[in-house]
């Protein structure tokens, strides 16, 4: 809709995980290097986690773009599946054929423990990501613990990157999921963008749609970050929002005013409101700390 009129050749802040607007920030970058140097090692699982619209997909995304050409990858999606039923599904991300009469844990167990010691022999490492995988059960996170038994003296045949919101943190504190905690070499937890970090995330996915920053005001960039916390798919959402409403009302830059509208449409007013009251409480304690402090300074200056 509002395309031509900014002069955009695309829709910037679409939520579809398009690898042409992929913004790398920083953090991102680092949950990165956390997760391929796990892979790297000789344990069994690393873990990748974070809030909602933090960019985790991103990550792994990137992380099997960056994977060796001769390896195999097991992608689960939906992790709310029996012990069993997630044994099916990685027989069927690797390709192996097994008869539904015989099925078993044993018998599965069996069938993909085969497949990683052909893997092994082809020179072929085997991964297996899971995502949303603070939805695993107990028994089932115990069973992919116990596929990653089958080991060479260096190395693991299975390699399990765990990725999940901070309640997958919770889980593996539990009592019976020690032993599985005890192998994660590598985890890492992804903070949303940082008030720089939303400017540049913005100013990214405008310059892949033939636009720029000066699209949106100084004013307008500021909001973005204290309404949306930092959450790269709740900035998409509301920057699209506030592009369709400035465009309705023939403005040619995205206002404070437009955005915050865009949000109260969104989000909701109260959410909206506070948001800004608890950035104002913050920044007026903050200047109150200061100007006792500088009274302090004064007072002492006199003694």
């Amino acid at each position: 809709m509002y395309l031509n009129y900014f002069g955009l050749n695309d829709n910037p802040f679409s939520i579809a995980p398009n690898p042409d607007y992929l913004y790398m920030s920083p953090r991102h970058k680092e949950a990165l290097a956390h997760l391929t140097f796990g892979l790297r090692e000789s344990g069994g699982f690393v873990m990748l986690t974070g809030e909602v619209g933090t960019g985790k997909t991103t990550v792994s995304r990137k992380l099997l773009q960056q994977l060796p050409d001769n390896t195999q990858v097991a992608m689960i999606l939906n992790p709310t599946l029996s012990a069993m039923e997630l044994l099916a599904t990685v027989c069927d991300e690797l390709g192996i054929a097994y008869d539904g009469n015989k099925a078993s844990l044993k018998y599965f167990t069996d069938c993909i423990l085969s497949k990683l010691a052909d893997n092994h022999q082809a020179g072929v490492t085997t991964v297996l990501m899971i995502d949303e995988a603070q939805h695993l059960m107990p028994e089932v996170l115990e069973q992919l613990r116990l596929l990653t038994n089958l080991e060479t003296n260096r190395d693991k045949l299975l390699k399990v990157v765990l990725i999940g919101q901070p309640e997958l943190q919770q889980l593996l504190k539990r009592n019976e999921l020690r032993q599985l905690a005890q192998r994660i070499t590598a985890r890492y937890h992804l903070l949303p963008l940082t008030a720089p970090e939303v400017s540049a995330y913005v100013a990214h996915r405008l310059s892949v749609a033939n636009g720029d920053i000066s699209i949106f005001s100084q004013s307008a960039l500021k909001a973005i970050y204290q309404i949306t916390g930092g959450i790269p798919r709740v900035i998409n959402l509301l920057c699209d929002r506030a592009l369709t409403l400035s465009f309705t009302k023939q403005h040619a830059v995205v206002k404070k005013v437009i955005f915050l509208a865009a949000a109260e449409q969104i989000l909701g007013e109260d959410v909206v409101y506070q948001r800004i009251a608890h950035k104002m409480k913050w920044f007026l304690g903050g200047a109150f700390i200061v100007a006792l402090a500088i009274g302090v300074s004064l007072g002492r200056g006199y003694v």
